[in-house]
C-alpha cells in the first residue's frame, strides 16, 4: 500500500456466538485497502454461555494484541425473528465493544445495510455480492470464507471509508458507493 504511515488500521467484527468474524484492514486516505488478517473465532454451541463468551473474548484479544488496530468496527445488532440468535449476537457484540474500551480504542457500530451500501453501492446486496466486492477491493485471489469473515472485512472497510463519505473524488463527484452509503446512514437515523 502507498502511504502506510497515514493508513488507518481497522478491526472489523461480525459478532456471533458460534462464529465471530474478525478482519483487519489497512486503509489509506486514497481509500486503497490491504488485508492484514481475517479469521473466525468459534465457540462450541453446547458449551455454557460464560465459556462461549470467554472463548470469543480470547479470540478477539489475540487479534487486538497481534495486529494493534487503531479502531474497532462492530456490526450493529438489529431485530431478528429468532430471539436466541439476536441475544447471542448482542452478547458477542458487547464483548467486542468492551474489549475495544479496555484497549483504549474508539469503537463504532454499523448496520448491515450501511456496510453493504459502503462496499457494494447497494444496501440490500446479498452475501455473495459482499464477498465478491471485498475480494476485489482487497485484491484477494479467492472470496473470503466463511461469510462471517467477509462480513468482518466489509465492516472494517465501511468504517474506514466512512471518514471520507462526505468527501469527493478527484473530479469533484461522490462515488456511487459513497452516495449509497450516505443514503443508508440517513435511513438509519429516521
Amino acid at each position: 500500500m502507498g502511504d502506510v504511515a497515514s493508513a488507518l488500521r481497522v478491526l472489523g467484527i461480525d459478532p456471533g456466538l458460534t462464529r465471530c468474524g474478525v478482519g483487519v484492514v489497512d486503509v489509506g486516505r486514497d481509500r486503497r485497502a490491504s488485508l492484514v488478517h481475517v479469521g473466525v473465532v468459534r465457540s462450541a454451541p453446547d458449551a455454557p454461555i460464560e465459556r462461549r463468551l470467554a472463548t470469543i473474548a480470547a479470540g478477539i484479544r489475540a487479534v487486538l494484541a497481534e495486529h494493534s488496530p487503531d479502531v474497532v468496527a462492530v456490526e450493529r445488532v438489529f431485530a431478528q425473528h429468532n430471539r436466541s440468535t439476536v441475544m447471542g449476537t448482542a452478547q458477542a457484540s458487547g464483548i467486542a465493544l468492551m474489549l475495544a474500551a479496555e484497549h483504549g480504542l474508539p469503537a463504532a457500530t454499523h448496520t448491515p445495510s450501511e456496510v453493504k451500501a459502503a462496499v457494494t453501492g447497494y444496501g440490500s446486496a446479498d452475501k455473495l455480492q459482499v464477498q465478491t466486492m471485498v475480494a476485489r477491493v482487497l485484491r484477494l485471489d479467492a472470496l473470503p470464507q466463511p461469510a462471517d469473515a467477509a462480513d468482518a472485512l466489509a465492516l472494517a472497510l465501511c468504517h474506514a471509508w466512512r471518514r471520507n463519505a462526505s468527501t469527493s473524488t478527484s473530479d469533484g463527484a461522490s462515488t456511487p458507493a459513497q452516495r449509497a452509503w450516505a443514503a443508508a446512514e440517513r435511513a438509519t437515523r429516521r
